[in-house]
């Protein structure tokens, strides 16, 4: 389980002055990269060798608004990984207020053919420490 903190800024916000729903997509995707850096995980490398990530399903639930300014802590937890998909389990909160929680299903592609392909081992041992 991985935090990655963040700060509302007015791009983010609708003109309510609350996040709009879709930019919390945006959070969850940061917190992700950063959660999978501590597994090996360099997407540049990655794009070289051929494979790319996707996400394939999405669940969110919005509990309550973050506003211009608040500082959203995003928590990330890997709940399951496969040779090829892997899941994530992402809420984010305002001080310890739970606001948005999702599920978030990825996958594994190879960057020309776009079908399912392998982890590289040395990624799939990274991420298997971080479950």
């Amino acid at each position: 389980m991985k935090d990655y903190s963040l700060t509302v800024y007015y791009e983010d916000t609708d003109a309510q002055g609350v996040v709009y729903y879709a930019n919390y997509l945006k959070f969850f995707e940061r917190a992700r990269t950063e959660f999978l850096r501590d597994s090996g995980y360099e997407q540049m490398k990655l794009m070289q060798e051929g494979i790319i990530f996707v996400v394939r399903n999405v669940e969110m639930v919005l509990h309550s608004p973050a506003r211009l300014d608040d500082k959203v802590i995003v928590r990330t937890e890997l709940l399951k990984l496969g040779k090829v998909s892997f899941e994530f389990n992402q809420n984010a909160f305002v001080e310890s207020q739970l606001i948005t929680e999702a599920k978030i299903k990825c996958g594994s592609l190879d960057s020309n053919s776009f079908k399912p392909s392998a982890l590289p081992e040395y990624l799939h041992k990274g991420m298997k420490k971080l479950l």
